[in-house]
């Protein structure tokens, strides 16, 4: 999957530039954009949690760190003259799963109010009122995607970004 990431000057041009994509069968859930707070956006796709913020990456980084410290704890529970040598390998995968559990919902709240990396790179624009689009679409596309844009945008300056999208279950927008 191929992430394109754009500066759109104004919501007309970003108008077109959906309809475009829309029409060359790209998902609206696969585009989303983001704009200054109070710039009425109208119908366009907002960007949501996972694409404002550092979530999913946090996420990610908690179930690492969270399962790393829960398998340390349960190998300890195990060795230390605890009693819960007998069940070592339940104890070991509970508190594994419990660390990853824990791990994954700090970071969440974490990673939910710091902006992603990419959105950062923008933010001076943004506040100018520049939109900020994002366009998730596979790699096979992305000629032609890059063409359709710029039939409305042709000073666009679009950055090709590799995307793995989460494997994980969708979240509600906000």
């Amino acid at each position: 999957m191929q992430r394109l990431v754009l500066l759109v000057p104004d919501v007309e041009i970003a108008h077109k530039i959906v309809d475009e994509l829309l029409l060359a069968r790209v998902r609206e859930e696969n585009i989303h954009i983001i704009a200054k707070e109070g710039v009425a956006l109208d119908d366009l796709p907002e960007a949501g949690l996972k694409e404002k913020t550092d979530l999913i990456p946090a996420i990610k980084r908690g179930l690492a760190a969270g399962s790393a410290t829960g398998l340390l704890a349960g190998l300890v529970a195990v060795i230390l003259p605890t009693g819960l040598v007998a069940a070592g390998g339940a104890v070991i995968l509970a508190a594994t799963l419990a660390g990853a559990a824990i791990g994954a919902w700090a970071a969440s709240l974490i990673g939910v109010s710091v902006p992603s990396e990419e959105v950062q790179k923008y933010e001076e624009a943004i506040e100018r009122g520049e939109l900020l689009m994002l366009v998730d679409i596979p790699k096979s596309c992305t000629e032609e995607v890059t063409d359709l844009i710029r039939k409305h945008h042709p000073e666009a300056e679009i950055k090709e970004v590799e995307y793995m999208p989460p494997a994980l279950p969708e979240m509600p927008d906000e």
